[in-house]
């Protein structure tokens, strides 16, 4: 059984959920970055081998989402794609067929790596606010005072253990300084960087999300 956490900012609650994912159910709005769809065949344009079959499984993960909760809209913090070199045909007919099988508007707030890109029926928009959030792709500061600034681009991971023992596990961090929330990468081949020091950090172990000590 899977469990998910709660994170109140304002009058608003987000659910932080171990998809890599974060829900807005007031707004039925669901959050997700950096799929970084096309990175295998970006790298195979320039020589690596890398197996073509990612994207599949993180948009079926992405579907599955929109099933069970049946958001109003899907927004993507940035890097939908990894490079023009991997908006292929085959991955700009699926990009076009995403709303209607996700049963909702697809929202894409532009990230570094979508500049440049042409997508079919969907346009890259500047950071915006929704309710209690100001959504961005990098870190930013919102327009006002109050907004949590919910991004991407960061990827970040918390470490765990030491040596051989030593774990990489995706992870949601909160600064309640800057009022930022980063989410962690949706996409499967992405990497990930350590969440910066002195942040709450959720962390994604299989089907949990588990909140770390101080």
């Amino acid at each position: 059984m899977s469990s998910r956490a709660n994170l109140s900012w304002g009058s608003s609650t987000l659910e932080l959920l171990p998809e890599r994912a974060a829900w807005d159910p007031q707004r039925r709005a669901l959050l997700v970055a950096d799929l970084h769809l096309g990175k295998a065949e970006s790298f195979q344009a320039q020589g690596i081998p890398l197996p073509s079959d990612g994207d599949q499984g993180n948009l079926n993960r992405l579907l599955a989402l929109c099933t069970r909760l049946g958001p109003e809209q899907v927004l993507v913090l940035g890097d939908l794609i990894h490079s023009r070199l991997g908006l292929t045909g085959e991955l700009q007919e699926k990009l076009a067929a995403l709303p209607d099988l996700m049963g909702c508007e697809l929202v894409l707030v532009g990230g570094n790596h979508d500049r440049g890109a042409v997508f079919p029926s969907l346009r890259a928009q500047p950071s915006l606010q929704l309710g209690d959030w100001w959504l961005s792709h990098e870190p930013e500061r919102p327009p006002q005072a109050g907004l949590l600034n919910i991004c991407g681009h960061l990827h970040p991971v918390a470490q765990l253990g030491q040596g051989a023992d030593r774990l990489r596990l995706p992870c949601f961090g909160l600064d309640q300084v800057q009022q930022r929330l980063l989410l962690p990468a949706f996409g499967d081949l992405t990497g990930g960087h350590p969440a910066p020091a002195g942040l709450e950090r959720w962390v994604i172990a299989e089907d949990q999300v588990l909140k770390l000590p101080a």
